[in-house]
């Protein structure tokens, strides 16, 4: 069974616009020109087809991987409302954690909540490519409603009443 990585990475909705899934790791190069990348890939845990996180990499096209961090299921959240529902207990294969296996219909990360990840990944990207995710993103605010006072309509001689 497939791990449907493009799908997964689509769901983080990362901003960069040079982007590519190969197999189950996301590249990105966050600023045009340069010559780190961003690189993702599904963390392994013990169990065989079974992934406990990312792990997000900052590799130099000519010198290779220069940092690495793992960003765990468990620490951002991921699973935390799936795995409190299903009554999965910690340090148990299933917790906190996803494999290549899963109901048919739905990815195999179903349940999946991915805010915390997404926030620790711009972190990390913010400290290696400076201004490049607010660069990528549109304005946050765009698709928000503003909670505005309305403005009372004109008083008959023109002047507004407040």
């Amino acid at each position: 069974m497939s791990l449907q990585a493009p799908e997964f990475f689509a769901e983080l909705r990362l901003p960069f616009r040079d982007h590519t899934v190969v197999g189950t790791t996301y590249f990105a190069a966050p600023i045009p020109g340069s010559p780190l990348r961003l690189r993702i890939d599904f963390s392994p845990t013990i169990y065989a087809d079974t992934y406990g996180g990312l792990r997000v990499a900052l590799v130099h096209s000519d010198r290779g991987q220069l940092d690495a961090v793992t960003l765990s299921f468990v620490d951002h959240g991921t699973f935390h409302r799936r795995d409190e529902a299903t009554v999965t207990r910690p340090n148990t294969k299933r917790y906190g954690t996803f494999d290549k296996y899963h109901r048919p219909g739905q990815p195999p990360w179903e349940g999946a909540v991915t805010t915390g990840l997404r926030e620790a990944i711009e972190q990390y990207t913010s400290i290696w490519f400076p201004g490049a995710w607010a660069a990528s993103v549109p304005n946050r605010t765009t698709g928000r409603t503003a909670h505005a006072q309305p403005v009372p309509p004109p008083h008959r001689s023109g002047t507004r009443v407040r």
